[in-house]
């Protein structure tokens, strides 16, 4: 049952609230990533080599791996505050892939890594649990 306008204990005002968030988190994230990606392609000996790594790349690789996903995750930031439907859909899928893109980046850069995951996980659950009224 709805009262006032939001779900039993508020997490609708949490979930439209959350959506804003998590597309001004989808635009900070997007930077970070492109400014990652420009710090891997420029130099090599930006991050640390590691050993042997399943899926390890040349870092450049890695760069514009994280300067291709940051450009989109700019752009759907952008057309979440905006409010554009398609943008929600594709902000879930964009973080979806930051998270895994993150998750094998770990070991070059394991606390970033980390908190690009938690960020992702937010996002994706701010925008798949508010229904925008129609």
């Amino acid at each position: 049952m709805r009262q006032g306008g939001e779900a039993r204990g508020g997490s609708g005002a949490w979930a439209r609230g959350g959506t804003v968030f998590a597309g001004v988190l989808l635009l900070v994230d997007g930077v970070l990533a492109v400014l990652n990606g420009i710090a891997g392609i420029a130099e090599d000996n930006i991050y640390e080599r590691i050993g042997d790594y399943v899926y390890k790349f040349d870092l450049t690789t890695w760069g514009w791996i994280h300067l291709v996903i940051g450009v989109v995750l700019i752009l759907t930031g952008l057309g979440i505050l905006k409010g554009g439907a398609a943008a929600r859909g594709l902000g879930v899928a964009m973080a979806a892939l930051s998270i895994v893109a993150n998750f094998l980046w770990l070991p070059y850069q394991p606390v970033w890594a980390i908190i690009a995951i938690a960020i992702g996980v937010f996002v994706i659950w701010a925008l798949v649990t508010d229904r925008p009224t129609v």
